[in-house]
């Protein structure tokens, strides 16, 4: 989870004297327009003396108990909320209120509430991540009248109640315009989705559909398959993180097969089980719009593949695939090996962490030569051998998009970097390289220090090197004295795992003086490093001496 969630008191009272809402919409929000000339059209408005919060409260229940219907109510409205707009700097009916992440009270919510009729015209509400939203909801759901040509409903983390889901339920029939709804990070939905989204109806212009870790339940599963029907415009639907819906995917498969617009379709942590994989497979043909294709973290997946990846031939637009984790077994690895040459369009493939392949997967490595486009190229972890990891050095030189290359945990590219020496020439665009835990030796580093030098990767923005507790002071003095040839790099890594701790070598003060001639460089891991305390005092002298703010991370002392 990208946000961490703050901690509210166990009875939701606020305990200590809380900042303005209007503070914290200024700090932590965006009220704006989508459309330059909505602002222009508004800019005669003329302010008013600015009223007082708790006028703005007083006429929350008089403003909200019935949608505006004329420009006087509007425009009388509009000058009742003042505060808000005068202090946003913002004069016109704007079309976008975003509050995520701006720990709104409750009585915050209610002033929110109260400018509701101000922005007929709001076609996007964001208010995720804000706790005391739940158990508060109704208050808004009540004036969604007052907003129907809303098109996007973001209420991530707002730890909803089944009484707020069951009251989104019946607001949802006044927004005919919806084309997007979060709710992602809601327990409880599972179990209640059909009666929140039991109100769309065939020909929903619903677009997009999140609802990530919501704990569906299997029956949740049964009715999205007969749900997905009525939603023809869909584009992108994620159920990632509902472990229960696995054994119902036969029935969303099903119903995928009438979602032909659908380009984006997550899965991630489902559940699924090979069965349910051979039943998914049946989908591919009808969703021939596919762009993104998310299967990761389904361990019991292993082996489903065998019979139904022929159909995955049929996604033609198919630019994401992602299995990392999957437990792809060998007969899993040879139908993909067949597959992946049809995939053309093909530019993010993630293999990460499947152990099993790393013996099996010579001739699907040699295949990607046939990826022209591919960007993203992630095999972390997957046990490969010398012969794997050659024929993936034969087949990259190929790959001339490549940006992000990772091969980190895989122990046999330690003493065998010579053999990614022309895929390092070659790869003009990479920006992302990661070879942590590589058991990278000095001559490893020794050669990846000559490929700088002789002027290649100048496009490299992350390295990470880290857990290559092999590496001698003397290869990471090659490496610092010519690491700052990179000029656009902007974080390197080269910790050490967490189970070591080492004195760092003369060769620090060669990285202290390349970080000088690194003007984009914001990050440097060097964990489990011990700096003497002659060089702490060279880093406290750099600290004070360098314009730009540069981290570096050297923690985890014993």
């Amino acid at each position: 989870m990208s946000q961490t969630r703050k901690k509210s008191s166990s009875d939701g009272e606020e305990t200590k004297p809380q900042t303005s809402f209007i503070n914290k919409f200024l700090r932590g929000s965006k009220l704006r327009s989508s459309k330059a000339e909505s602002k222009s059209e508004n800019n005669d408005l003329k302010t008013s003396d600015v009223q007082h919060s708790d006028e703005t409260r007083n006429t929350a229940t008089s403003d909200t108990a019935k949608p505006l219907t004329s420009g006087m109510e509007l425009e009388s409205s509009l000058e009742k909320n003042e505060t808000f707009l005068q202090k946003l700097g913002e004069k016109a009916v704007d079309k976008c209120l975003d509050l995520n992440n701006c720990r709104l009270s409750t009585a915050d919510v209610r002033e929110m509430v109260a400018l509701l009729p101000s922005l007929p015209d709001l076609e996007k509400l964001d208010i995720s991540w804000n706790d005391f939203i739940g158990g508060t909801l109704h208050s808004i759901t009540e004036q969604m009248h007052v907003v129907s040509k809303l098109k996007s409903l973001r209420l991530g983390s707002c730890r909803l109640t089944a009484d707020d889901v069951r009251a989104l339920g019946e607001a949802l029939k006044a927004l005919p315009e919806l084309e997007e709804l979060n709710l992602s990070w809601n327990s409880k939905v599972g179990g209640n989705l059909p009666l929140m989204l039991q109100k769309f109806q065939e020909g929903s212009k619903i677009q997009t559909l999140e609802l990530v870790d919501c704990a569906l339940t299997s029956e949740d599963g049964v009715f999205m398959g007969q749900l997905l029907p009525m939603l023809q415009n869909l584009e992108v639907l994620d159920l990632s993180i509902n472990r229960n819906i696995g054994g119902s995917l036969n029935s969303i498969a099903q119903g995928l097969k009438c979602t032909s617009n659908l380009k984006v379709l997550k899965l991630h942590s489902c559940g699924l089980s090979q069965k349910s994989v051979k039943g998914l497979g049946a989908a591919f043909r009808s969703l021939g719009e596919l762009r993104k294709l998310d299967l990761s973290c389904n361990k019991e997946l292993g082996g489903g593949f065998e019979d139904s990846l022929a159909q995955l031939a049929t996604l033609g637009r198919l630019e994401v695939l992602d299995v990392h984790q999957c437990s792809l077994t060998t007969g899993d690895v040879l139908s993909l090996t067949q597959v992946i040459p049809l995939l053309s369009s093909l530019q993010e493939l993630d293999l990460s962490g499947n152990k099993n392949v790393g013996s099996s997967s010579e001739n699907l490595l040699s295949r990607l030569r046939f990826l022209p486009v591919l960007k993203s190229l992630l095999i972390n972890s997957c046990a490969l051998e010398r012969e794997t990891l050659t024929a993936l050095a034969e087949a990259s030189i190929h790959l001339s998009a490549l940006e992000v290359f990772s091969l980190s945990w895989n122990k046999c590219v330690g003493g065998n970097m010579k053999l990614l020496l022309e895929t390092l020439k070659l790869s003009t665009s990479l920006k992302v390289l990661r070879l942590s835990s590589c058991s990278l030796v000095t001559e490893d580093l020794a050669l990846l220090a000559s490929v700088i030098q002789t002027g290649h990767l100048t496009k490299l923005q992350k390295l990470d090197l880290s857990y290559n507790d092999s590496i001698c002071d003397e290869g990471w003095a090659i490496f610092c004295q010519n690491v700052c040839l990179l000029k656009e790099l902007t974080e390197l890594d080269i910790s050490l795992r967490p189970s070591t701790f080492r004195d760092c070598g003369q060769w620090f003060r060669h990285l202290l003086c390349a970080m000088t001639k690194l003007p984009k460089i914001t990050e440097i891991g060097m964990k489990r490093w011990i700096l003497s305390a002659s060089q702490e005092k060279e880093l406290e002298h750099f600290d004070q001496h360098q314009s730009s703010s540069i981290h570096f991370d050297h923690g985890g002392f014993q």
